[in-house]
């Protein structure tokens, strides 16, 4: 019979990220440089009007950062590693106990 080849073992490399034991915080690895697409996970259609923030803060529109969709993606170009921290998005007209977070780690 012919060999049995083994596999070369996997490249060392940035282990992927398990979902927190709580599950309330997705974490997203970005690429400095690159861009980058949150998604607001909030349910309710259609959206009003949602707030985003970074590290608690509300976040400020400018070139580099935009909110599309009436709140409920926020796009942010050139990410740089000033850019990571804890993104929320909350519905100002709505239940607001409702505050998805999600944790961006910038690399690169």
């Amino acid at each position: 019979g012919c060999p049995t080849r083994v596999p070369p073992p996997d490249p060392p490399g940035p282990c992927p990220t398990a979902p927190p034991s709580d599950g309330e915080i997705s974490i997203i690895t970005a690429v400095a440089g690159g861009q980058l697409l949150l998604e607001c996970p909030e349910g309710a259609e259609p959206h009003p009007d949602i707030e985003w923030h970074r590290e608690g803060s509300p976040l400020q529109e400018d070139a580099r950062r935009q909110v599309l969709a009436q709140g409920r993606f926020l796009q942010l170009r050139a990410v740089a590693a000033a850019d990571g921290g804890e993104y929320s998005c909350r519905a100002t007209r709505g239940p607001g106990d409702t505050d998805p977070r999600v944790r961006v780690r910038v690399h690169g």
